[in-house]
């Protein structure tokens, strides 16, 4: 047993290896250093993540700079080109408004030659005074009396292109009711009303229907004068914003769209039913009662019958109270043409100034 026992531990001991000798500190430090090392301090690591942070950040931070840089630069070209594409614009309005200008000044100087060849003379000439055509002798009259009688006739002081012989023709055409041919004319309409002359009252509709409508056209002549009025006192900071153009453009195409009223205020062919209601809006905006002059307009304009929305017969059979549709004074004025349509929008914005230039003493009749 113990000659095994020896040749088993010998054998052992063959196969046993060799220990390996100890490692001092400076081979370890040495050994963790080098690049083939399986193990890596956490502080390396940190260390080289913050160096490749620092670096991306650069990087990017030189992108967006360039790229702000590029922007900036194609803002600057493209301000530039506006600019020149305005100042271009400029040129070209001014260019044209240049040729208008030459162009209507050689149309007026043709119309002049031609005036001066129809006349035998010259049309400006002030000898023309005292000549007499067809009978009619002009009197003699100095600028200055011209001008006071055409203020009291309320009448223009001077017309485009009118010389003092025309003025003199044009006061004896209006004070005489004839032309300076002596040929008859129509008569010259009566001078518009004025102050408490534009009260309407409603008993007069009927009384003296001419009267009324010479009050409705001073009253709407009235407020169209005192919104232009109030539009030129503006500041110019405020006349040159968006809000004051749009405020001057509605004045301008609510004066140009009521002269089909006008007309038919002063011809009297005004129809009955639009002149009744517009007389009762003038009332109530007279009394400032504004609440119920919208309501009046409400009335005149969209009416209040049925509007013919959706089938207005089913086969043979009519609808059910389809003869409401064309009811005698529920139908809706503003659908008749465009120019009532018109007028009548422009009626609703003078009664929208009207409220901000004679307020109501009642809170309650100011309209929304």
């Amino acid at each position: 047993m113990d000659a095994f026992a020896s040749i088993l531990s010998a054998e052992m001991a063959k196969k046993k290896p060799a220990p390996k000798p100890k490692p001092d500190s400076e081979s370890l430090a040495g050994n963790s250093n080098s690049s083939g090392s399986k193990y890596v301090r956490r502080a390396d690591i940190e260390k080289a993540r913050q160096e490749q942070y620092l670096a991306d950040q650069a990087r990017l931070e030189a992108e967006r700079a360039e790229r702000a840089q590029k922007k900036r630069k194609a803002e600057e070209e493209a301000a530039a080109e506006r600019e020149r594409q305005l100042e271009k614009r400029q040129r070209l309005r001014d260019e044209k408004e240049r040729q208008r200008l030459q162009k209507e000044e050689e149309e007026e100087e043709e119309k002049r030659r031609k005036l001066r060849e129809k006349t035998g003379g010259n049309a400006d000439d002030d000898a023309d005074e005292s000549r007499t055509t067809g009978g009619v002798q002009f009197e003699q009259m100095d600028e200055e009396t011209a001008v006071r009688k055409l203020r009291d006739l309320k009448e223009p002081v001077r017309l485009f292109g009118e010389s003092h012989a025309q003025r003199l023709r044009r006061i004896h055409r209006l004070t005489h009711g004839g032309s300076a041919l002596g040929t008859p004319t129509r008569t010259a309409s009566p001078p518009p009303l004025s102050g408490g002359e534009l009260l309407v009252d409603p008993k007069n509709v009927t009384k003296d229907p001419s009267y009324v409508r010479r009050q409705l056209l001073g009253w709407f002549q009235l407020v169209v004068s005192e919104w232009q009025i109030a539009l030129a006192n503006r500041d110019e900071e405020l006349k040159e914003s968006y809000q004051g153009k749009q405020a001057t453009t509605a004045m301008t195409q609510a004066i140009e769209n009521l002269q089909p009223l006008f007309r038919h205020l002063k011809k009297g062919d005004l129809d009955e039913e639009v002149f009744a209601k517009v007389v009762e809006l003038v009332v109530e905006a007279q009394g400032r009662r504004y609440v119920r002059a919208n309501d009046v307009y409400l009335r005149l304009s969209i009416g209040n019958a049925a509007w013919p929305i959706g089938v207005t017969m089913v086969g043979i059979h009519e609808r059910s109270a389809r003869e409401k549709l064309h009811e005698k004074g529920k139908s809706a004025h503003i659908m008749s043409d465009e120019a009532t349509r018109k007028y009548l929008q422009s009626i609703k914005r003078c009664l929208n100034f009207a409220q901000t230039r004679w307020p109501p003493e009642d809170p309650m009749q100011i309209m929304g």
